[in-house]
C-alpha cells in the first residue's frame, strides 16, 4: 500500500467541487462540478452560493470519480481534503464530507494545504518533484513564491502579494473592459490579438529597494483602469486587445522575473508554476524563455490541473500515505487562513490507526452508516 497508495481527494476551497483519485502518482479520476456560472451575474464568487453548491454537488461528484477510476470506496487507502486556506463555509463542506466518508469506511483522514496541493499536482504530470523545488503559485486568491524541500513537511514562503492577487487583477480589469467573469481566460484570449508593447503599464515592486520576491498588482490595476477611463472621458475608443495584451504583459513580466531571480538566489534549478493563472498562455511562454536562458528546468502542469481540482489534493494525500505521515484527528477543522508552512494538519496521535481518538459524536456503529 505504501508504495502506490490509492487516495481520494476532495477540494472545496472556492467555487469548484473537485474530487480526484490517484494511485501513487497516477491520476485515475478528476471529477469537477463548478458553480462559476452561478457567480458570474454577481461579478465574483459569493461564499454562501459556493457553499450551497458544494453541498449539492458533493455526493454525485464523489460517485462519478469512483466510477471513472473503476474503484470501490472500500479499496481506498485514505481520504484527503483541503483544510485551508479558502472560504470558510466552502471548506467546511469538504472537511465534513471527508470526515463522514473516512469514518464510514474506516480509512485515515488527511487535512492538507491548498497551496501545497497546487505544487504536488505536478507529480501527476511530470513524476516525482525534485527537492528542493521553487514554486510560483498564481491564482484568484494567491500570488506566492514558495520553496519546497519536502512537500509533506517543509514548504517555506519566499514572497507573496502585498495587495491583490494576480488572478484578482485579471478579474477586475476584465470587468472594467466589460469582458465578463472570470477575467483570466478572456483577457488571455483578447491579448493574443493585441500588442503587449502598446501601452507602458507599471511593474509593481521592481525597484532596487523593493522586496525582491514580493508582488503588488493594486497599482497596476489602478493605472490600467485610469488609462481606460481617460480614453472614455475623451470620447475615444478603447483598444481592448492592446490594453489586454499590455496589462497581461505587465503581470507576467513581474511574475517570471521574480521567480527566476528567486531560483538563482537560492541555487534551485527547478521552477514549478501552478494555480489558475498558470493556465495563461503568455505566462507559460515567457517563463519557458526566461528559465531556458537561466538554465532552470520549468515544470507546469496542463491547464486543467492548474485550476482548483480534487486531483491535486489526492496527489498530496497519496504522498502523505507513502511517506507515512500522521493522519489527521477527527476534530480536524477548516482553517480559512491555514499557513503554507503547514502542508498538512496532523493529528495528535502519530500513527495511521487513529480511529481510537473519536469523541462521543463519532461513537456510532459503522453498520448503521451502511444500512
Amino acid at each position: 500500500m505504501a508504495d502506490e497508495p490509492l487516495v481520494l481527494g476532495i477540494e472545496t476551497s472556492c467555487d469548484e467541487t473537485g474530487v480526484g483519485i490517484v494511485r501513487g502518482t497516477t491520476l485515475l479520476a478528476d471529477a469537477i462540478a463548478s458553480s462559476v456560472d452561478e457567480h458570474a451575474r454577481f461579478g465574483g464568487v459569493v461564499p454562501e452560493v459556493a457553499s450551497r453548491a458544494h453541498l449539492e454537488a458533493m455526493v454525485p461528484t464523489i460517485e462519478r470519480a469512483l466510477k471513472e477510476a473503476g474503484v470501490s470506496a472500500r479499496d481506498l487507502d485514505g481520504i484527503a481534503v483541503t483544510a485551508g486556506p479558502g472560504l470558510a463555509g466552502a471548506l467546511l463542506v469538504g472537511v465534513s464530507a471527508a470526515k463522514a466518508y473516512a469514518y464510514a469506511l474506516g480509512k485515515p483522514l488527511y487535512g492538507v494545504n491548498h497551496l501545497a496541493s497546487h505544487i504536488c499536482v505536478d507529480q501527476l504530470e511530470h513524476g516525482a518533484l525534485p527537492e528542493p523545488t521553487m514554486a510560483l503559485l498564481v491564482s484568484g486568491g494567491h500570488s506566492s513564491l514558495l520553496l519546497s524541500t519536502d512537500i509533506t513537511s517543509d514548504v517555506r514562503p519566499m514572497g507573496a502579494t502585498i495587495d491583490d492577487a494576480a488572478g484578482e487583477a485579471f478579474d477586475k480589469i476584465a470587468r472594467v473592459l466589460n469582458l465578463g467573469f472570470p477575467g483570466g481566460p478572456v483577457i488571455d484570449r483578447y491579448a493574443k490579438e493585441g500588442d503587449p508593447k502598446a501601452i507602458a503599464f507599471p511593474r509593481g515592486l521592481t525597484g532596487p529597494r523593493d522586496p525582491a520576491y514580493d508582488f503588488s498588482f493594486s497599482g497596476l490595476k489602478t493605472a490600467v483602469a485610469r488609462w481606460i477611463e481617460a480614453r472614455r472621458a475623451a470620447g475615444e475608443d478603447v483598444p481592448v486587445r492592446d490594453v489586454a495584451a499590455s496589462f497581461q504583459e505587465a503581470v507576467v513580466d513581474v511574475l517570471t522575473r521574480k521567480a527566476v531571480r528567486a531560483c538563482k538566489d537560492q541555487g534551485v534549478d527547478h521552477l514549478m508554476i501552478g494555480g489558475g493563472v498558470a493556465a495563461n498562455s503568455r505566462l507559460r511562454v515567457l517563463a519557458q524563455e526566461r528559465c531556458e536562458a537561466a538554465g532552470i528546468r520549468l515544470r507546469v502542469p496542463r491547464p486543467k490541473l492548474c485550476t482548483d481540482n480534487g486531483a491535486m489534493v489526492a496527489a498530496l494525500g497519496a504522498e502523505m500515505v507513502a511517506r507515512n505521515r500522521a493522519a489527521s484527528d477527527w476534530d480536524l477543522s477548516a482553517d480559512s487562513s491555514l499557513p503554507v508552512t503547514d502542508p498538512h494538519v496532523p493529528g495528535h496521535t502519530h500513527t495511521h490507526t487513529h480511529t481510537h481518538t473519536h469523541d462521543h459524536v463519532h461513537e456510532v456503529s459503522k453498520e448503521n452508516l451502511y444500512s
